[in-house]
């Protein structure tokens, strides 16, 4: 099922005597979700921009490659750059703004700026009884009753179709840095990644490839500004080691790119999980795994690991402060972290009011 419309959407989740999988560019298959599918790609537009306001707003099949494209001719950008799953999963087809906000999508500039939720100043959508509803508007400070646009953003489709959503944007940056320490292990990399993110020299990205020994920080901004923390930040670092600096802007976007999408996962075979976790906790997690290849992001707050087909690394984690989503791999334990009993019967209740039926999405969060 494909609606044109949110008003032939409505009819359909209405008239649904079955579950329904929802799906927007078809780029991101996590979970365990079944049903009809019902895509809502046709669903697709910029309904308005206003770059004075820096805001958007687009139907939720909007590909992403379209709102970037929109913002780049007024040097604008969605600051919180959401991850390209195609790289990671072999996918096809175009990421839609929808697909982003459902997930909360964000990448390594999540440290600096905030996620995809942070972003979000509005939603429509229609629940699981075929009811189009609206929250927020196109200003941050519009919130009354239950915050729904934040609820919506991560919901995985559980509780609403999105149609629309409303988002702040930011402007783009005239140049981009990035200084690389090398050798470091992950115990040392921590620690040089939080003395980087503590510094006052607004660093927006902070990464560590042990497998290239590679420990990575990013500067945007104005090209004089840049240089000058980028060589206060080599003296911040020294006691980690002598830092390379890199001032190639493309280079550095496409190193980033990298990072974002895990593109050194590509391709290898294993499956993936995405790790979230106290940066100082990073290194035993890992230890704790023995995965075949680990990526740190966010400062070591996000673990990406590539382990052996079919391990359930919770087993092997045990009861930590985090969780792990398993993003890439089979199907024979739950995708994403148990919820304690608590906030699973909060989940519960929401559900039940927003999807009395239970037909949107069913079995994606198990």
């Amino acid at each position: 099922m494909t609606p044109k419309s949110e008003a032939e959407l409505a009819q359909m989740i209405k008239g649904a005597n079955a579950p329904l999988r929802i799906q927007g560019g078809g780029t991101r298959p996590i979970g365990h979700a079944h049903g009809d599918g019902l895509e809502t790609g046709a669903l697709a537009g910029v309904t308005l921009y206003e770059p004075g306001a820096l805001t958007i707003v687009a139907q939720a099949g909007t590909p992403v490659a379209e709102i970037e494209k929109t913002l780049a001719k007024e040097n604008q950008r969605l600051a919180f750059e959401p991850m390209d799953h195609r790289t990671l999963l072999g996918t096809k087809g175009e990421p839609t703004i929808g697909g982003v906000v459902a997930a909360n999508v964000s990448g390594p500039r999540r440290i600096s700026v905030g996620a995809c939720r942070d972003f979000m100043l509005g939603v429509r959508f229609v629940d699981g009884a075929g009811d189009i509803i609206k929250n927020g508007g196109r200003v941050m400070k519009n919130v009354t009753g239950y915050d729904l646009v934040k609820l919506m953003t991560g919901a995985y489709g559980t509780l609403g179709v999105l149609t629309e959503v409303s988002m702040k944007v930011l402007p783009d940056v005239a140049a981009q840095a990035m200084l690389t320490l090398d050798g470091l292990n992950d115990t040392q990399a921590i620690a040089a990644m939080s003395a980087g993110l503590s510094s006052p020299y607004e660093v927006t990205g902070v990464a560590h490839d042990p497998q290239e020994g590679k420990t990575l920080f990013r500067l945007e901004g104005f090209p004089d500004s840049i240089a000058y923390r980028a060589d206060a930040l080599t003296k911040h670092l020294a006691r980690f080691g002598t830092a390379a600096t890199t001032e190639d802007t493309q280079l550095v976007k496409d190193t980033w790119i990298g990072i974002r999408d895990v593109g050194a996962f590509a391709g290898k075979d294993g499956d993936v999980w995405r790790i979230s976790a106290k940066p100082s906790d990073a290194p035993d997690l890992v230890a704790k795994i023995g995965p075949k290849a680990v990526q740190y992001d966010w400062g070591g707050g996000l673990i990406w690991v590539l382990t052996d087909p079919g391990r359930n690394i919770r087993t092997a984690l045990g009861d930590f402060d985090g969780h792990a989503t398993l993003i890439r791999g089979g199907a024979e334990f739950p995708t994403f972290q148990p919820e304690p009993p608590a906030l699973a019967a909060i989940t519960a209740g929401l559900r039940a009011k927003f999807d009395p039926r239970g037909i949107l999405n069913p079995g994606m969060m198990n």
